[in-house]
């Protein structure tokens, strides 16, 4: 395997790690030691660090080999296009009463009627995340985006299941009552609940990212390859 790629995947693994390890089993010996604020300055730093450094070898590799399929087409660049615009929504959703949020008011959240993006999936972040994981094996099928992309979705999708089995164990029937009357899988159909502010928190997030990936990667995406 290409040493570029290898590195790649160090770093992806230590991104990946990190976050489990942090967010799971070190977690409380942490916050009995840091604190609560300490812990989460410890673990902001950590994640953008491994970030870094899996960012860092990923534009090390270059083109980042053959891809297992052409990428570029119209087609594919429609649906990759609806699937960011969808991610962009569940993620501007999510800072809305999100129980799942390190956030005082977190039971409180949960003992609300089901509201907004909490329609389609309890877990909303993480399915963005994985949403434009996706999008981006979709359009760049090479190794270097496997790794990369399958990290970071993986790490969303994992990470949402555990936090099912975290937020149990802190919140206990909260919890509980949240998650009988909320999905892990996202049911889409139920976008159209999502309200005003997702919807137009997304259309700018779509809409400015899909835009800031001409200046950062050189190539246009979203609405951008078609209106110049």
């Amino acid at each position: 395997m290409d040493p570029a790629l290898i590195s790649l995947l160090a770093a992806s693994v230590a991104f990946v790690g990190s976050h489990f390890a942090l967010s799971h089993p070190l977690r409380a010996p942490l916050v009995g030691t840091l604190g609560e604020n300490g812990f989460r300055i410890l673990y902001s730093l950590v994640a953008l660090a491994t970030f870094i450094l899996a960012a860092t070898a990923f534009r090390s590799v270059g083109a980042g080999g053959t891809p297992l399929w052409g990428g570029m087409s119209d087609v594919i660049w429609i649906v990759v296009t609806i699937i960011m615009l969808v991610a962009s929504v569940l993620l501007a959703g999510s800072f809305v009463r999100n129980p799942a949020l390190p956030d005082p008011r977190a039971t409180r959240n949960a003992a609300l009627p089901v509201h907004g993006v909490f329609h389609v999936t309890r877990h909303p972040m993480m399915w963005s995340f994985a949403l434009w994981a996706a999008a981006h094996v979709l359009v760049s099928p090479t190794p270097r985006q496997w790794i990369m992309a399958g990290a970071i979705g993986f790490l969303a999708l994992a990470g949402a299941h555990m936090q099912d089995r975290k937020k149990r164990a802190m919140m206990g029937d909260a919890w509980d009552d949240w998650q009988s009357r909320t999905s892990y899988w996202p049911r889409f159909g139920k976008l159209v609940q999502a309200g005003a502010t997702a919807w137009i928190g997304g259309l700018l997030i779509w809409l400015g990212a899909t835009y800031g990936h001409i200046h950062a990667n050189g190539m246009p995406a979203g609405i951008w390859r078609w209106v110049g």
